[in-house]
């Protein structure tokens, strides 16, 4: 009995060179650029994390390259954990969201115990409300967000440092994906209003082309039946996050809007200043993205080199158009993108700064 083979078209043939000849380059790119860590200090690290995967799994596997023994808590336990284990320091990430009430009693025990303590505040500034709390009960403050810097520092901290997020390589990254990840453009993020604003003019210009929006609350879209096709809805792990960068042309990145009553609890009204995670995911995965402009970009990524930037939809539009027709442009900035990521933003890279504040050689 014979079997029926399927023929490929000559234009599959091409996809596939196409695709074979990109992740070789990126994966060129990863193998000369590959994150190297620095000093191992002779410390005990007790590290707490938030719950989100995608940076606590980067922290977690950074600090044990960086220090000789890394202990991982529990935001419920980490009085009993430190008593038990006796640290020389403990680090928070965030202190939001799955934190129980106790959480700064616990805090302000494991200082009396004479144990340092820090916290790296991950969703600045759209939580002020909170962050204005905990900020004074940590003998050293991280923020992501160059906005919230001076903002801590009247509020009474007397340690704040600005110190930007960045990516774990080991899970965004180049891949090959199958034809259900390849599309012309992806966004992957809940529907703010800003966001739901641009997709809504979008929708027009999106006709005909292969689109993926994921996230939660697009139901908001005013036109969501036209747009409804291209959405995913709800959480989207960050393993198949990566798959989706790994397989898009384009990845469009839109920061959420920082100023009151827009889905935040920034009731100090701290402009935000400083790029998401995002912005380090998408281009760790050899993708080229277009982003709209926050003030610091250009300290971590050159627009025009490592990616574009986009300041309207008119303009966004025609950046869209450009790209996906000028294939080697495009592969050019995700290469390019690729190599400033993992030369200069993974934790390994970063997570040392914040070492040489806790043990007073910052």
């Amino acid at each position: 009995m014979k079997v029926k083979q399927s023929k490929k078209r000559p234009q599959d043939y091409l996809s596939g060179y196409r695709d074979g000849y990109r992740l070789g380059l990126c994966e060129a790119v990863r193998r000369l650029n590959a994150p190297t860590p620095g000093e191992c200090r002779p410390m005990k690290l007790m590290y707490v994390p938030q719950g989100f995967q995608a940076i606590d799994t980067g922290i977690t596997e950074a600090l044990r390259q960086l220090v000789t023994e890394v202990v991982v808590g529990s935001p419920n336990s980490m009085l009993e954990l430190a008593a038990g284990e006796k640290p020389d320091a403990v680090l928070v990430m965030n202190g939001l969201h799955v934190f129980p009430e106790d959480h700064l009693d616990q805090i302000d025990e494991i200082r009396a115990m004479g144990i340092p303590t820090a916290i790296w505040f991950a969703d600045d500034p759209y939580f002020t409300e909170d962050t204005s709390v905990i900020c004074g009960h940590y003998d050293h403050v991280f923020t992501h967000e160059l906005g919230c810097v001076e903002f801590y520092y009247l509020l009474g901290a007397k340690s704040v440092h600005y110190l930007p997020l960045c990516v774990n390589p080991e899970m965004f990254y180049p891949r090959r994906t199958g034809p259900e990840h390849q599309n012309d453009i992806v966004f992957i993020g809940n529907a703010f209003h800003n966001r739901t604003q641009l997709f809504d003019e979008l929708a027009p210009f999106l006709k005909g082309k292969k689109v993926v929006i994921a996230g939660g609350f697009w139901e908001r879209l005013t036109r969501f039946e036209q747009l409804s096709p291209f959405i995913k809805s709800g959480f989207m792990p960050p393993e198949e996050t990566a798959n989706y960068y790994s397989g898009a042309k384009l990845v469009i990145n839109i920061h959420r809007p920082w100023e009151g009553g827009q889905d935040n609890r920034n009731s100090y009204q701290i402009p935000s200043r400083s790029i998401n995670p995002r912005t380090y995911e998408i281009s760790a995965c050899g993708t080229m993205q277009l982003t709209d402009i926050r003030e610091d970009l250009g300290n971590y990524y050159r627009a025009g080199r490592d990616l574009d930037t986009y300041g309207s939809v008119e303009e966004l539009k025609r950046k869209i158009e450009y790209y996906l027709s000028h294939e080697k442009e495009r592969r050019q900035l995700a290469l390019q993108g690729l190599q400033t990521t993992l030369r200069h933003h993974t934790f390994t890279a970063r997570l040392p700064q914040l070492l040489d504040v806790i043990t007073g050689n910052g």
